[in-house]
Order: structure tokens, then C-alpha cells, then sequence
């Protein structure tokens, strides 16, 4: 079950989206993700925020986090908005907002749910048609959570370490979670609150 975000819950995860101003590219280049990613690590270390699924589309960044302080994930949010920004405009010779707005989150509040947001993260790149298997895309955490390969951005989150006792292990049966299609209605559910999630009221990450 998910429902939108008013605001950090301490321990409660969250389904971030963030999106382009109207749908335009917020990424250009691999060196334009690599900055992301670089601002969003220091931003989640920063402000005490784990990270524990992600997947950056050429126009749009989705992140499963949880705060562990209230305000933390706005706060990471708008640290890494304001510096991706300015890398941007800089970068492209471009001015003025890049954002849709502000982010849109959607609280986690089933446990089921959780494994299935990592999954509807991970495979975006898939059901988008730019990758036959979500192990092709560079630029997620898949390869962390089914491969093992480091990303030192990702932390896992408990639910995924229950999964078995040994890393190998685990990551097999996160692996076959992916041979299983989404349950209709949780596929429904996590897009419908990708879609239509609260955008948070006190934080703002665009600049001009």
C-alpha cells in the first residue's frame, strides 16, 4: 500500500520521482549521470538518507529512500536539485529551471510493497524498450541488488536482506523476484502513485 508523503517519516520509505520540465531531457551525456549520482550520494550521506533503489531515465529520476530524521529526503532532494542545476546550465550554456517542479513522494507503508518498488524501479529502463533485461542499463541499482556489484550509493534496506542469509543467496532470489511479472494491482498502484503523488509543500530543488 502506498499513500502520498506530507512529509519524512524516521524509517519510512519513500518512492521518489523527480521529472523534467516538461518531459524534457535532465540528462545528456554519462557524464551528466555521473554528476547526479556524485551529488545525490553526498547529499543522501549528508543528510542521513539511505538509498536503496534508483534508476535514472533520460528524463526523469526515480529513488527508493528512507530518512532516518523528519525533512531529510526534502533536504537531500533540493542539495542535489540546486547542484545538478547549476552543472547543467553551466554544462549546456542554458538557464532557468530544468525540474517539473518539486519532487513527488509516495510513502511505503507495506512491506510487500517494498521488493515491488525496487522492482518497478529496476525494470522502468525494460518497459521503456531501451533494454531487453534491467542488467543491460547502466544506470540503476540492479547490478548492486541482484549482481553484488558495488555501488556505494545503495544501502540495502532490511526487508532485502531477509531475503536469505547469504549475500549469493539473496541475490538469487532477488534475481527471480524479476522472472515474475508485477501483480496487476500493485503494478497499478506503485504507477498511479508514481503518477499522482503530493508534491512536498517546504521544499523547493529548482533554481533559475
Amino acid at each position: 500500500m502506498t499513500r502520498s508523503a506530507r512529509l519524512d517519516l524516521p524509517g519510512v520509505p519513500q518512492h521518489v520521482v523527480q521529472r523534467g520540465n516538461n518531459r524534457h531531457a535532465i540528462f545528456v551525456a554519462d557524464a551528466d549521470r555521473r554528476f547526479f549520482l556524485a551529488a545525490l550520494r553526498l547529499a543522501a550521506t549528508r543528510n542521513d538518507v539511505a538509498i536503496h533503489a534508483y534508476v535514472l531515465m533520460d528524463n526523469h529520476v526515480h529513488l527508493l529512500a528512507t530518512p532516518a530524521c523528519p525533512g531529510a529526503v526534502g533536504r537531500m532532494m533540493q542539495s542535489t536539485g540546486v547542484r545538478y542545476v547549476a552543472w547543467f546550465n553551466r554544462r549546456y550554456g542554458r538557464s532557468g529551471t530544468l525540474w517539473e517542479g518539486r519532487y513527488r513522494a509516495i510513502v511505503i507503508e507495506r512491506d510487500d510493497y517494498l521488493l515491488a518498488c525496487h522492482r518497478y524501479i529496476e525494470l522502468n529502463p525494460l518497459r521503456a524498450g531501451l533494454v531487453a533485461r534491467p542488467g543491460a542499463f547502466g544506470w540503476s541499482s540492479y547490478a548492486a541488488n541482484a549482481d553484488g556489484i558495488p555501488d556505494p550509493l545503495v544501502t540495502p534496506h532490511p526487508i532485502y536482506l531477509a531475503l536469505a542469509a547469504s549475500a549469493a543467496r539473496r541475490r538469487a532470489h532477488y534475481r527471480a523476484l524479476f522472472e515474475v511479472a508485477l501483480d496487476p494491482p500493485m503494478l497499478a498502484g506503485l504507477r498511479g502513485g508514481a503518477r499522482n503523488a503530493r508534491r512536498p509543500d517546504s521544499v523547493s530543488d529548482t533554481v533559475t
